[in-house]
């Protein structure tokens, strides 16, 4: 697998999860370069791997963990250019918080700490967004802890049900909730006074969203991945149409399967916000389209590659390569941004029943069935590049688990869209009393704590010991 055109890079990914694999593997297909992966627990899709080396650091979310790792990354390699990417918005913020400390030592494909705040703010996105006639889903923004906020009388500028969620996604992360929810679908008034009390009982401090609902299951969502150079000029643009949403309360927004598309309004929408702000690096854009009349909204920006980057990857389209020959490189690109299109992929790391049972659109299915006897659907883990055996048997394993889990919760899944809980954009997840609280469709369990916030009075962390530790064993 080794190329000729391979660079002296190192690419140092932070998490444990598939978009971590995923990064690593396009690295690998495009230069056949061997990534470092420091992840907090041990994952088999990581830690059997002949295509990168892993190396677990308990607690690395812990800032001063996290710094003393990638300290002893940069002693160990100071000869490389080293590439440091994170899988998380939490590992993006660290990087980004710590770029004095960190830049000397690692390439930081990412933007400034006003300008993250600015983005990963829901609110002032939006603001950002309505700025430059970018559309959004009306939105009513609160002080949970405001003691005059009286939910029983908050008046709406829309109905009933409703879609409400944290501002700020980086501090609800790390907040201590007694029953936590990504996004949370409200009925009622007594449902939101209730959603209200929980936050505010929480340590989450910070603006709650009160949204419109956008009809429509997870077929109507679209992902919208771009490529800023270093100017702040978008480069590229891929897009796609999700088939299929994570299940768990906690891993809802996460596709398990996109089928490439293009839609150029979209791309020139994204590319206006992205310029107006000088943004660079790659951004991941979650948009859904109303079936009642086929508008379209942008929920949120993720400052990073998302989860399910290899749907880019997929589609001919290589984000390592796009990482390297402009950061490493200096490769020019061309005038116009690049659209991913012309291939006709298939992401998908859900058993192939599960996708076609979900799928109801009856051109749709013909379309993903068409892809799948044509052998254009693609699992990141599924990767013939791997050399040992237990990774080579690991796919057919975690499909297995897959298939129970996701059966169990596609069941659930569909009945509330039955009684008309259907998927309302950005991931929502049932009432409380509702939820399923099961494995992560597309989450290997043994690589769960990557996605934990830090325990309290948890003992002393353990670091890399040195450099030595670091390098032991690592064919990089």
């Amino acid at each position: 697998m080794e190329k000729t055109d391979a660079p002296d890079v190192l690419p140092v990914i932070l998490g444990g999860d598939i978009g971590a694999y995923s990064l690593a593997r396009a690295f690998h297909e495009a230069y056949g370069i061997v990534s470092l992966v420091l992840s907090q627990s041990h994952s088999h899709m990581c830690g059997d791997s002949s295509i990168l080396v892993n190396r677990t650091i308990p607690y690395l979310e812990r800032r001063e963990v996290l710094l003393s790792a990638l300290a002893d990354v940069a002693e160990c390699f100071d000869h490389r250019p080293l590439l440091l990417l994170g899988c998380g918005d939490w590992y993006v913020r660290a990087i980004v918080e710590n770029r004095a400390a960190l830049e000397p030592s690692f390439i930081i494909p990412y933007i400034g700490e006003d300008l993250l705040n600015r983005l990963t703010d829901k609110d002032r996105f939006y603001e950002l967004c309505a700025s430059v006639g970018v559309p959004t889903p009306r939105t009513v923004v609160v002080d949970a802890d405001d003691p005059q906020l009286d939910p029983a009388g908050l008046a709406l500028p829309f109905p009933f049900p409703v879609v409400a969620k944290p501002a700020s996604s980086a501090a609800y992360h790390y907040a201590d909730f007694p029953e936590k929810e990504k996004v949370f679908f409200l009925r009622d008034n007594t449902e939101l006074a209730t959603a209200l009390e929980a936050v505010r009982r929480s340590s989450y401090q910070g603006k709650f969203l009160i949204q419109e609902t956008i009809p429509g299951d997870d077929t109507h969502m679209r992902i919208l991945t771009t490529y800023s150079d270093q100017t702040g000029k978008v480069r590229f643009a891929a897009f796609g149409q999700t088939l299929l949403e994570d299940m768990r309360p906690m891993g809802v927004g996460n596709p398990l399967a996109i089928v490439s598309r293009v839609d150029e309004t979209v791309v020139a929408e994204a590319t206006r916000l992205l310029e107006a702000v000088g943004y660079t690096g790659f951004a991941n854009f979650d948009i859904k389209v109303d079936p009642r009349d086929g508008s379209h909204v942008f929920f949120e920006i993720n400052t990073r590659l998302g989860r399910s980057n290899y749907y880019v990857t997929a589609a001919g389209h290589n984000v390592g390569r796009l990482l390297v020959e402009d950061l490493v490189e200096g490769r020019p690109f061309p005038d116009e941004v690049q659209i991913a299109r012309g291939r006709d992929a298939l992401y998908t790391v859900v058993p192939k029943p599960i996708l076609m049972d979900y799928i109801r659109d009856a051109a749709l299915r013909r379309e993903v069935a068409g892809l799948y006897a044509l052998g254009c659907d693609a699992d990141p883990l599924d990767y013939d590049g791997e050399r040992r055996w237990r990774r080579r048997l690991y796919p057919a394993v975690f499909a297995l688990k897959q298939w129970r889990t996701c059966r169990r919760a596609l069941a659930a899944k569909r009945a509330r869209e039955e009684s008309g809980e259907t998927s309302f954009g950005c991931g929502v997840t049932p009432h409380p009393a509702r939820a399923e609280h099961g494995p992560a469709a597309g989450e290997d369990r043994s690589g769960a704590q990557e996605h934990a916030a830090p325990s309290a009075g948890i003992p002393e962390p353990t670091t890399l010991k040195g450099a030595e530790d670091c390098c032991a064993g690592a064919a990089l």
